[in-house]
C-alpha cells in the first residue's frame, strides 16, 4: 500500500493535483507518524474536478504492477470511489464477492466536492443505493429492476443538487454522491486548502491544512487509543504472489 501511495504521489506531484490523506489516514500520519497498527488501508481524497482528470492520468501512467479500478474499468465494481490495485496480491474483503478483475491490495481515492450534507444524505439513499444494485452487489432479481427504475431519477436528483449548489454554493465539503462516508459532518473548506505535507512512514505525503479540526470532528480525543474491541480491520485474506 505504501508503494502505490508513493506512485501516486508522484503523479499528482507531477500534474499539479492537490490530494490528500484522508480518514484513517491522516490520523494514522498524526498519531502514529504512519500506519495505524491494527488498520489495512490507505485512503486519499481529491476534488471532483481533479478526481476525474486523475483517473485518465493514472489509467495511462500507472507502473504495470498497478491497476486503477473504478466503475468505469469494471461492470461489477460496486463503489463511486477509485481504487489503485497491486497486481501481485489478492485482498480478500468479506463483503464483496469475488466477481471482480483485480482484487490485489490497494488504496482508495475519494472524490470531494462541495455541497450540502443534508441534500446529500437525502440523495444516497436513491443513488447510492441504485447504483450498487445495479452492479449486483447486493439485492435480488427484485430489487435490481426496482433499482433500474429508480435509476434515472437518482441521477437527475445528483444533476439538479450540484446545478443548486452552481447557484448557491455550498461553503462545506462532501464525499461524491454514492458514497456513503461521513455524511454527518459538516467538512469545512478551509480545514483542507491549501494542503500541507505530513510525514507517513518517513515519507512526506500532503494532508489537510488543519489536521487537529478535521480530526477532532471525526474523532473527537483523537490521540486516544481505541481498546482491542473497536480495532477495525478490512480484509478477511491477504495473499501475495511471485
Amino acid at each position: 500500500m505504501l508503494d502505490i501511495l508513493i506512485e501516486v504521489d508522484k503523479i499528482c506531484r507531477k500534474h499539479d493535483i492537490a490530494y490528500w490523506l484522508d480518514g484513517g489516514t491522516c490520523l494514522g500520519a498524526v498519531r502514529h507518524k504512519g500506519f495505524i497498527p491494527w488498520d489495512d488501508d490507505i485512503d486519499i481524497a481529491v476534488m471532483r474536478n481533479d478526481y476525474k482528470r486523475l483517473r485518465n492520468i493514472l489509467k495511462r501512467e500507472l507502473p504495470a504492477n498497478m491497476a486503477f479500478q473504478d466503475e468505469t474499468t469494471e461492470k461489477r465494481y460496486p463503489s463511486k470511489q477509485a481504487k489503485v490495485r497491486d497486481r501481485n496480491s489478492c485482498f480478500e474483503e468479506a463483503e464483496i464477492k469475488a466477481t471482480l478483475k483485480e482484487q490485489g491490495i490497494f488504496i482508495d481515492i475519494f472524490p470531494i466536492e462541495k455541497g450540502y450534507v443534508k441534500v446529500k444524505t437525502f440523495i444516497d439513499f436513491f443513488y447510492g443505493r441504485a447504483f450498487r444494485r445495479l452492479r449486483r452487489h447486493a439485492g435480488n432479481k427484485k430489487e435490481y429492476i426496482a433499482a433500474l427504475m429508480m435509476w434515472p431519477f437518482a441521477c437527475a436528483m445528483v444533476g439538479a443538487a450540484r446545478f443548486f449548489n452552481f447557484l448557491i454554493p455550498a461553503g462545506n465539503l462532501i464525499y461524491g454522491y454514492g458514497i456513503p462516508t461521513l455524511n454527518k459532518y459538516q467538512l469545512r473548506a478551509e480545514d483542507f486548502f491549501p494542503t500541507k505535507p505530513v510525514l507517513f512512514e518517513n515519507h512526506e505525503f500532503m494532508a489537510p491544512a488543519n489536521p487537529d479540526a478535521y480530526l477532532k470532528l471525526l474523532y473527537g480525543d483523537y490521540m486516544q487509543i481505541p481498546p482491542k474491541e473497536k480495532r477495525r480491520v478490512h480484509a478477511s485474506t491477504i495473499k501475495f504472489f511471485d
